[in-house]
């Protein structure tokens, strides 16, 4: 046994190592002014995802003879956009890279297509704009945060479990409340869900002082069996349980929240990667942290299945039906290959818990019933991957 283990360590001392440098680029975001104190946005957010991903990386990586490391790129909000793709498209430049994005959905779109990022892999982990994912979809970008569609689809189908038929929509006003509000009108449409009040926010609300006279007149209607809040920066949203004019559960941006991760999941092993995260971000960890920790884990898993780092080999693997990653969200998280997007349970929560988790029961599909959530084969606009991925 002594002589067995010592040529094993032999065997493991003398494997080259294999170097595994990921590029992280993140925009910061400039959150508008809310009207709580208590909504706040970390300034790490993201990062300490990356982070995280690439110490679990190297903690199985050690084992097997790879050393995974993060370059960073981290611009400011007044940073110009040409100094900044000019600093990106430098170390694009270099050969083929393995990136994970936290940009919008412009500028990521910008950045993809430029001719030194057409050897690269970039894996989007904060838009969840449908566009990407659909006309402007490229061969070599890949998601791992939800699109909006997702979470649209995982509350619909809790509402259609629930028999909520009747939907009072309330929109928010900004950009992205819109692209939220245009997804829950479509996921609504999908399940045979009605919109019985389709409003816009009162944009000069005073909701701290007045929230108990204000959102009762803002919702009288009829007859609804529950409420959709789309308010993407939080500004209104959470004063708007309890006060409405019927007696019904408020949802979407406050309430009940389709959410891509959150600190009261706890199951499938969840707690431990709360743990770890705490442990080194000193705060809970959100929805953008968790998909850029997926990105990083994701890259890893292809890296020690294939045992390559190039671009075009990693692709290969993510969108093959081997891949596989253990996401701690109750079952293996992989790639469509028709748009690049990680298929992943959304969970429906609370403040305090889990509610439901998206797939709902009963909602079946002949390939996964992930794929009941956002756009399926059939749906989907993208043509960069039926041209790329055969």
């Amino acid at each position: 046994m002594g002589c067995l283990l010592l040529a094993s360590f032999q065997t493991y001392a003398q494997t080259p190592q294999l170097d595994v440098n990921i590029v992280y680029v993140e925009q910061k975001i400039e959150h508008p002014p809310v009207l709580s104190n208590l909504v706040a946005w970390p300034e790490d957010e993201g990062l300490m995802g990356a982070t995280l991903g690439i110490n679990d990386n190297n903690t199985t990586g050690r084992f097997l003879g790879q050393k995974y490391s993060l370059e960073t790129l981290i611009f400011e909000v007044d940073e110009p956009k040409s100094s900044r793709d000019e600093k990106i498209q430098r170390v694009l430049a270099e050969g083929s890279k393995l990136v994970v994005v936290n940009l919008p959905a412009d500028d990521l779109l910008s950045i993809v297509s430029l001719d030194e990022a057409k050897d690269d892999l970039f894996l989007n982990a904060q838009s969840s704009d449908k566009n990407l994912r659909n006309e402007e979809c490229q061969a070599n970008l890949l998601h791992t945060i939800p699109s909006r569609a997702m979470h649209g689809d995982a509350l619909m189908q809790f509402f259609t479990k629930k028999r909520w038929k009747q939907i009072f929509l309330i929109e928010g006003n900004g950009s992205s409340d819109s692209a939220l509000a245009d997804a829950m009108r479509q996921s609504i449409k999908k399940f045979n869900l009605k919109i019985v009040e389709d409003k816009r926010w009162i944009e000069n609300a005073d909701m701290r002082r007045n929230a108990s006279n204000e959102v009762p007149v803002f919702t009288q209607a009829r007859k609804y069996d529950a409420v959709v809040v789309t308010d993407e920066d939080r500004d209104f949203a959470q004063y708007i349980p309890y006060n409405t004019w019927l007696p019904r559960p408020v949802t979407g941006s406050a309430g009940l929240m389709p959410v891509t991760w959150s600190p009261v999941i706890e199951q499938w092993g969840a707690a431990q990667l709360q743990s770890r995260f705490n442990k080194i971000a000193r705060r809970s960890m959100t929805g953008r942290d968790y998909s850029n920790w997926a990105a990083i884990r994701a890259i890893g898993e292809a890296v020690t299945r294939t045992g390559a780092v190039d671009a075009t080999t990693i692709r290969s693997y993510l969108l093959s039906d081997d891949f596989e990653l253990a996401g701690f969200k109750g079952t293996s998280l992989s790639f469509r290959s028709w748009n690049g997007q990680m298929r992943q349970p959304i969970q429906l929560v609370h403040d305090r818990a889990v509610v439901a988790t998206a797939p709902v029961e009963g909602f079946l599909h002949p390939i996964t019933e992930l794929d009941t959530l956002g756009y399926d084969k059939a749906e989907s606009q993208c043509v960069s991957f039926d041209n790329n991925n055969q």
